[in-house]
């Protein structure tokens, strides 16, 4: 067994945490009404036990006209009523916990439904007490139209309203109308919300659009706190009420802005973030079969707060955003992954799940997602990505990658017994992708599958501590196509090689200096490598190999 500080380890769970997101619509349907629901997600939990996931990320399942697949908020309080009760929501979370597995849930509070009772009552009378809950102007300000999140549905970020007699402010889609973060009753409720699903058993949020949050652009009220200060406080309350709980952001910006919401060096805001950043320099250095772009994208990486960490993706529930390459990188990345228009979103990622975009290959397939588990920080997966899901391009925009989960070969991939037309959403149907080529069910019983494979690389990443709670560097290597990380922590170290060519790599490297009878164990089951007396040593990897190599000492045996 591997030596560690137990206590702190698990104090700050998020940090080793393998998370697992999904939409309760489109998992598993439990009363055979063709809408994925908590008692079926209930049904599975023994699955994503089994999986190895430890924490689960629900989209967001509160009530909604269902506009913006649930964003599109009426009721923070509630679930909507297609995907059970709150009696089914506690079941699932008691049954999630028994298991092992923590749950958290999307954080909408940056706008609500147009249809949300706040704004109904806003509109409807200028004297309402959530009149100023929303943003108003007489005339459409300066710059109106700058900066628009779907500029294929949007032309502007202001909307008239005839009933209020004014435009209100709206970042997203027009029937998402922006809350008023000046307001002191706004950030009252904010906090209501946060403890309410706390006390129901949520161990944390995944915050949706936090610098949208955060944002006053366009707000003419003074805001009696600095925004930055405002987040300070929500993580503060958020402490007070479940010491152990957490916000994972959803902030898409360059490092260093990125950074900031951390706060100080103690870490007093956002736990983790999403690494935008170093997911789009993967999807340029996979395209590219060069390890160049993580490089770059690692060596500008902030250092983070002690109890703070990224989180890693390869795919996440919306477009493969690429907003931070350079329009040639991004039409590099297009050229290769998605060449068709439909393939594409807003100029600026793409519409389609990672095994279509490299033809299916087993080999590229599994060194992504060892690549993304090796890097620092906790994975994330986004639901049939352990089964090699693909998308389906014949639903709408952002929802192509959100299609039902395949759990079988049967009729609707097992999803639900209720006849097709009357499913969420549309199964995958094309002859490769489909149910009856992937599904849960046939790969459970192939010990060669995708599935099985994934298992086993939970297990070891979750047994290699040192990739979240130890120091991380770079390991010179000759060959641009592979990528070399070594991390140290406890006595314990470990180095992982990934080659993103076509055809083997035959590379040299060092240790950094000399072991006793030193060697590197393989932590997948293969031969081990020998080090030589000047701390060198060589191998060669598979097209698209990876190694995850420990580095065994004498004084280190007994941790093997």
């Amino acid at each position: 067994m591997i030596a560690m500080d137990i206590s702190r380890t698990s104090d700050v769970w998020w940090k080793n945490a393998v998370f697992y997101c999904l939409d309760v619509e489109t998992y598993r349907d439990g009363n055979g009404d063709g809408i994925g629901d908590f008692v079926g997600l209930a049904q599975q939990i023994d699955y994503l036990a089994g999986l190895g996931v430890t924490c689960i990320w629900l989209m967001p399942f509160y009530p909604s006209k269902n506009h913006d697949d649930g964003y599109d908020i009426i009721d923070y309080y509630a679930v909507d009523p297609r995907l059970g009760t709150l009696g089914d929501f506690v079941e699932f979370v008691r049954t999630a916990r028994d298991r092992g597995i923590r749950v958290i849930a999307d954080l909408v509070v940056n706008h609500t439904s147009r249809e949300h009772p706040w704004f109904q009552a806003a509109r409807q009378d200028r004297n309402s007490p959530y009149r100023d809950w929303y943003v108003w102007r007489d005339e459409v300000p300066k710059g109106g139209t700058d900066g628009l999140v779907f500029p294929d549905k949007e032309d502007s970020n202001w909307e008239w309203d005839e009933a209020a007699g004014q435009y209100y402010l709206h970042r997203f889609y027009k029937h998402q109308p922006d809350v008023n973060i000046a307001h002191p009753k706004v950030r009252e409720e904010i906090r209501r919300i946060v403890g309410f699903w706390l006390e129901i058993g949520l161990s944390g949020f995944r915050v949706d659009a936090v610098p949208f949050l955060l944002e006053t652009v366009g707000i003419t009220s003074e805001m009696n706190i600095a925004p930055h200060d405002w987040l300070r406080e929500l993580r503060s309350f958020l402490g007070r009420r479940r010491g152990d709980a957490m916000l994972l952001g959803e902030v898409n910006l360059e490092y260093e802005e990125v950074r900031r919401f951390y706060g100080g060096a103690g870490g007093d805001e956002l736990h983790m973030c999403l690494n935008f950043n170093l997911n789009q320099a993967f999807a340029l250095a996979m395209v590219r079969e060069d390890a160049g772009a993580l490089v770059h994208s690692l060596r500008a990486m902030p250092s983070l707060p002690r109890d703070a960490a990224w989180a890693n993706f390869v795919r996440n529930h919306d477009e493969w955003s690429l907003d931070k390459l350079t329009e040639a990188e991004r039409q590099e990345i297009f050229g290769v992954f998605g060449p068709k228009p439909e393939m594409q979103l807003f100029g600026r990622g793409l519409r389609r799940r990672l095994p279509t975009m490299v033809d299916g290959d087993p080999a590229r397939i599994r060194l992504a997602y060892s690549l993304t588990f090796s890097l620092p920080g906790a994975p994330v997966l986004f639901y049939g990505e352990e089964i090699g899901m693909a998308e389906n391009l014949n639903i709408p925009g952002r929802l192509s990658v959100r299609a039902p989960m395949q759990w079988s070969n049967e009729p609707n991939g097992g999803f639900s017994k209720a006849p097709p037309e009357q499913l969420c959403r549309r199964v995958v149907d094309a002859r490769k992708w489909g149910p009856a080529a992937v599904n849960v069910a046939d790969q459970k019983r192939d010990p060669d599958s995708l599935l099985s494979w994934m298992e086993r690389l939970i297990r070891h990443r979750r047994e290699t501590p040192e990739i979240v709670f130890g120091d991380w560097s770079l390991v010179p290597v000759s060959e641009p196509a592979i990528l070399a990380l070594r991390y140290d922590w406890n006595g314990q170290s470990s180095i992982v090689l990934h080659n993103l060519a076509g055809k083997p790599q035959r590379i040299l490297f060092r240790l950094g200096h000399t072991l006793e009878k030193g060697d590197l164990i393989d932590l997948f089951g293969g031969d081990g490598i020998s080090v030589s007396s000047d701390g060198s040593a060589s191998l060669t990897l598979d097209r698209y190999g990876c190694r995850w190599l420990r580095i065994r000492r004498d004084d280190a045996r007994m941790h093997q």
